[in-house]
Parts: structure tokens; sequence; C-alpha cells
């Protein structure tokens, strides 16, 4: 369980975080399996969850959107890779680049964040975030109400898991 650090006149309140619950590997996906290509990142996950499932340095987390609440996991993992779908990307294309955390947009913050934000919230919430961190995405060809994939992203799922894995495992030499 995290704890609250003791306060000291010029010194930050940071929540401690116990090692314990450190991972080497975080997983973070987020998404919607009832929108169609919005369901990369639970399906994803659900791949993820099955393939290192007996190795204690990942871990996999999936939920319909990143939420400030998830910050603690973030700030005691080794590194993380956030998945997700992209409107902004080529239906079906992959693409995975380094990330940093980015400022917090003024205003109060309680349902969703993009990646970068998250990071900044483990920062400041918990004086931590990851030694690395990267965004995977794949672009999205339609989010509309159904289920399944479309074809572009369908096709690239082998490569998506393929760059899951290796990033992965880089992770750990």
């Amino acid at each position: 369980m995290s704890q609250v650090s003791e306060s000291r006149p010029g010194t930050s309140n940071f929540v401690s975080i116990p090692k314990q619950l450190s991972v080497r590997c975080l997983i973070l996906a987020c998404g919607n399996t009832l929108r169609e290509d919005d369901g990369v990142g639970p399906l994803l996950a659900e791949w993820a969850e099955e393939n290192w499932r007996d190795d204690a340095r990942v871990r996999v987390i999936c939920d319909h959107q990143w939420t400030p609440d998830m910050a603690e996991e973030v700030a005691s993992a080794e590194n993380v890779v956030f998945v997700d779908c992209s409107l902004d990307q080529a239906p079906g294309e992959i693409l995975l680049r380094e990330l940093g955390s980015a400022p917090l947009k003024p205003g109060l913050v309680t349902h969703h964040l993009g990646a970068a934000e998250l990071l900044s919230v483990a920062q400041e919430l918990y004086g931590s975030q990851p030694r690395k961190a990267c965004l995977l995405t794949i672009g999205a060809g339609s989010i509309e109400l159904g289920e399944g994939l479309s074809s572009p992203v369908e096709d690239a799922m082998p490569g998506a898991r393929n760059l899951l894995d290796d990033t992965v495992r880089r992770f750990f030499t």
C-alpha cells in the first residue's frame, strides 16, 4: 500500500511507492471493443497478458481510457508502453514513438488523460516516472459502434503484436 511521506519545510509531499510494486515493464492499453478499431488496445492487452502471464516483470492494464488514478502504476514502473488506436494515422499504420511528459492543460482533470499527461501526473504525485516510456498506436479506420476490426487494422495486428513483444524484450536487455 502507498504511504504519504513525511512533510518537511521546503520539500514536496510525494506519496511513496513501495519497491515490491515496481515492474520492469507496464503495458497500459486503452480502448473499447464495442467501437470497432478502438478495440486495438484491449485486443493487444489481451494478447500481452497471455504472452507474458508467467513473467512477473510485466504487468498489463487495460481500460476504456487513461485516468489519473493510473499514475501510481506508471510511477512505479521502470518502463511503460502505452497502447491505443489513432485517428491521426492511416488505417492499419503502426507507429512506436518515445514519449516524454507533457504539462497538464489548465482546469480540473478527473476523467481521462493522454499518455504524456499521465507521465506528468505520475511525476507530480509520486515524484517518479518510468525510465523509458513509449506510445504504440495503430491507425483506426472507424471508431463507430460495432464489434470487430476493419480489414487494414486486422491485417496490422500481427505486426503490432511483434512490435510490442520486441519493445518489451528490449526493456530487459
